[in-house]
């Protein structure tokens, strides 16, 4: 192997040799080192993936041929680790010559394969072809990065105003349920535009959560009916404005699967607004269930513009929509399917199309793992307290989402006081002594956890009842309530009807 010197246009990085033979391991760190990189080594499998996670090189050289461990292994173990999964490899090896082998090392992870003797000009541009890469590959994760980062600030910044709207129209149906014909009319068209803005930005910020695997289940025993009812009521609008008819058909007996309630009511939500969108007005939609001892189908079945047998598969993929007949788009960001997908195999479960083509109506089918449950009236949704008249403090800089959050709950019958700042809420809260506060998160004059916290230490609020309020949905700020003694966390805009089942008792 010839040591001449070696061109290199690629900036300096990082490179792990690892090679157990010292002499070929010195000849390709001086080559690498002359092509003007830094070189770290390793001389055994264990070394090379304790460096690796703990240097994070860009690019490593890899012999096949380790004392320890095979260097394919090595590879397969670093890939699958979303700690160093990113690290490109170039597996090198004296002894695996064959082209199987090469095909074998690259279908287990490596990104290029080099029979040794190597000469430097080969692995100078096969290193700087990697890092090449690396650096691409790097750029793209941060510019998707930046996309979440996006997104999650959209997201929040969207609810805000919408919050206010959904409070302000929800009063009106409180105070003046018998409005004229033409301001109800007016009332609806809000309150279903607004429903579709909600549902647009949950449906942005899931498939962020599912690119990055940040979509968390909150997995308990769910009966059938409980996820049902909710999917029902959030679609009935779509259903009635396109004048279609429901059947449903469930089990009389009790049906139990290990589930998350909010993401399968999404799953089934997503699924009858699906059904309704893509169905011509006064359609047929059928809701049905049923379970073989083993597992639960729900099948959501329409008369409406089939599905094309190539399309029964892509239908599930992010931002594919189905064309009507006539080739025109429905609205929507292609999104729902996909996640019912998505959130399908999370729960174990599986989502498949059905359909015998064009005009001839679909049937999507939802299979989710029964669980046993024994009659325990824990597992049931447990009301803490009657649902009396409560003293509930309001803080929130946004004064419009302040006041009009007020006068909901003053509607169901609780007392009602508004402050605009955490401040405010520190100096107001000892005198009023509330049975709960919705704080905001995003406090102009500090967080919501920060005022969460000064909150349970004053005397005589250690058991009041904390709900975070934010545009902020993600876990992380989830996580970073609870941490800050907060009971519930809702985002904005709210569901009133969540709002006025709350009895505001802490759990012992």
């Amino acid at each position: 192997m010839s040591l001449s010197p070696v061109n290199n246009a690629a900036p300096a990085s990082l490179i792990l040799n690892v090679d157990d033979n010292d002499a070929a391991r010195y000849a390709k760190t001086r080559i690498l080192i002359r092509a003007g990189h830094h070189v770290i080594e390793a001389a055994s499998g264990e070394e090379a993936m304790s460096k690796a996670l703990s240097e994070q090189p860009l690019v490593m050289l890899l012999d096949v041929k380790l004392p320890d461990i095979n260097g394919m292994e090595v590879c397969s173990r670093l890939k699958s680790n979303p700690a160093t999964s990113s690290i490109l490899i170039l597996q090198t090896s004296a002894s695996y010559l064959d082209v199987a082998d090469k095909i074998r090392a690259l279908d287990g992870g490596a990104d290029n394969y080099l029979f040794e003797p190597i000469e430097p000009e080969e692995l100078a541009a096969s290193v700087n072809a990697l890092l090449r890469l690396a650096r691409v590959e790097s750029e793209l994760r941060n510019v998707d990065r930046r996309k979440n980062e996006f997104l999650a600030v959209l997201a929040h910044e969207l609810r805000n105003p919408l919050a206010p709207i959904r409070n302000a129209v929800e009063l009106l149906q409180q105070k003046d349920p018998d409005a004229p014909a033409w301001q109800l009319k007016a009332r609806g068209t809000i309150t279903r535009h607004l429903d579709h803005m909600v549902r647009l930005v949950n449906d942005l910020l899931d498939v962020a959560r599912l690119s990055h695997s940040k979509l968390s289940l909150q997995l308990r025993p769910v009966e059938l009916r409980s996820f049902v009812d909710s999917a029902l009521e959030s679609s009935n609008h779509l259903l009635s404005l396109r004048r279609h008819t429901l059947t449903v058909n469930l089990p009389q007996q009790a049906v139990w699967v290990m589930g998350d309630e909010v993401r399968l009511a999404q799953v089934i939500g997503n699924l009858l607004l699906n059904a309704a969108k893509f169905t011509e007005p006064g359609g047929r939609i059928e809701l049905s269930a049923s379970s073989d001892g083993e597992s639960l189908l729900i099948a959501v079945t329409d008369n409406g513009i089939g599905l094309a047998p190539d399309r029964l598969q892509d239908i599930f993929h992010m931002f594919e929509q189905a064309r009507d007949p006539a080739g025109g788009m429905h609205d929507g960001l292609g999104i729902g399917l996909a996640l019912v997908k998505n959130l399908a195999e999370m729960h174990q479960g599986s989502v498949h199309a059905h359909s015998a083509g064009p005009g001839q109506g679909s049937r999507f089918e939802l299979r989710l793992p029964l669980t046993q449950v024994a009659a325990d009236t824990r597992i049931m949704n447990e009301v803490a307290d009657e649902h009396r008249k409560k003293r509930i403090l309001i803080v929130d800089d946004n004064v419009d989402s302040a006041d009009t959050l007020s006068d909901i709950l003053e509607t169901f019958g609780h007392e009602v006081k508004a402050v605009y700042s955490g401040g405010a809420a520190l100096s107001e809260a000892p005198l009023y002594q509330p049975d709960a506060v919705f704080l905001d998160i995003g406090l102009g004059d500090m967080t919501g956890f920060d005022a969460a916290i000064a909150l349970r230490k004053l005397t005589g609020l250690e058991r009041t009842f904390l709900i975070a309020f934010s545009g902020y949905g993600d876990e992380l700020h989830r996580s970073k309530a609870v941490d800050a003694g907060f009971d519930d966390y809702l985002v904005k805009p709210m569901d009133f009807s969540k709002l006025a089942a709350m009895s505001f008792a802490r759990k012992a």
